[in-house]
């Protein structure tokens, strides 16, 4: 597959191709990068697919989003550090999960969602400085404040840790809210139906056996979060 110029890649705002239009359920679908952008800001973990030699993977990923870019960790060890980068086309995808939707009936069942899908080409982040801005970037991203409280990574740690760019070519997002759709003849039915929320909290924060500082304020403060 050719690589996307420049010129040919959709603008912010502007009309989603056929690889990024949702086809089921098109209604939930959302293209404004904004509304992407928010999706992705609000994850940290997504999985990154490719094929090589016609074999599919879908490797799980931690990220941060800069721009125009999602900065992907891993190591230098792993498969796709090494096969990924260049033009293999590439396809990030986030989902945030945020309720159960109990219906009456066990087909309308659903869950209420928030996804994003991005499709583009990767290079690895070389430059020192670029890629310790990319770390704590990420750090900060999953723990606001913790960059200014822990010890950057030395020379040895950045060697054998691989910092990915994803470009953002194409993105679209899909979003599922609301409560249960049944059939009008299921509304009379004795079964209780609605939604029951979930979310992605943070417990009590439990000290290593040899800290020698108190629980700092920032992760309090993504305890109450």
């Amino acid at each position: 597959m050719a690589a996307t110029k420049a010129s040919e890649r959709p603008r912010r705002g502007s009309a989603p191709s056929a690889r990024t239009r949702v086809a089921r359920h098109p209604e939930r679908g959302l293209y404004e990068r904004e509304q992407v952008d928010a999706i992705l800001d609000a994850g940290f973990y997504g999985h990154l697919a490719f094929a090589l030699d016609g074999q599919p993977y879908a490797m799980p990923m931690l990220y941060v989003r800069d721009g125009d870019e999602l900065f992907l960790h891993g190591s230098v060890k792993g498969r796709f550090a090494r096969e990924i980068v260049g033009d293999v086309p590439l396809c990030f995808t986030v989902t945030l999960i945020d309720g159960l939707v109990l219906a009456r009936s066990a087909f309308n069942h659903s869950v209420n969602y928030r996804s994003a899908v991005v499709l583009g080409r990767a290079h690895a982040v070389t430059d020192r400085a670029r890629k310790l801005r990319a770390m704590d970037l990420l750090v900060d991203h999953i723990i606001p404040g913790r960059t200014s409280d822990a010890r950057q990574a030395d020379a040895g740690e950045l060697k054998a840790t691989e910092i990915i760019a994803l470009e953002i070519e194409e993105a679209s997002a899909k979003v599922r809210s609301g409560g249960p759709v049944d059939k009008r003849k299921d509304m009379q039915m004795p079964i209780w139906a609605g939604v029951l929320p979930l979310a992605l909290v943070a417990g009590e924060p439990v000290s290593d056996e040899q800290a020698r500082a108190p629980v700092p304020e920032y992760v309090k403060r993504r305890l109450r979060a």
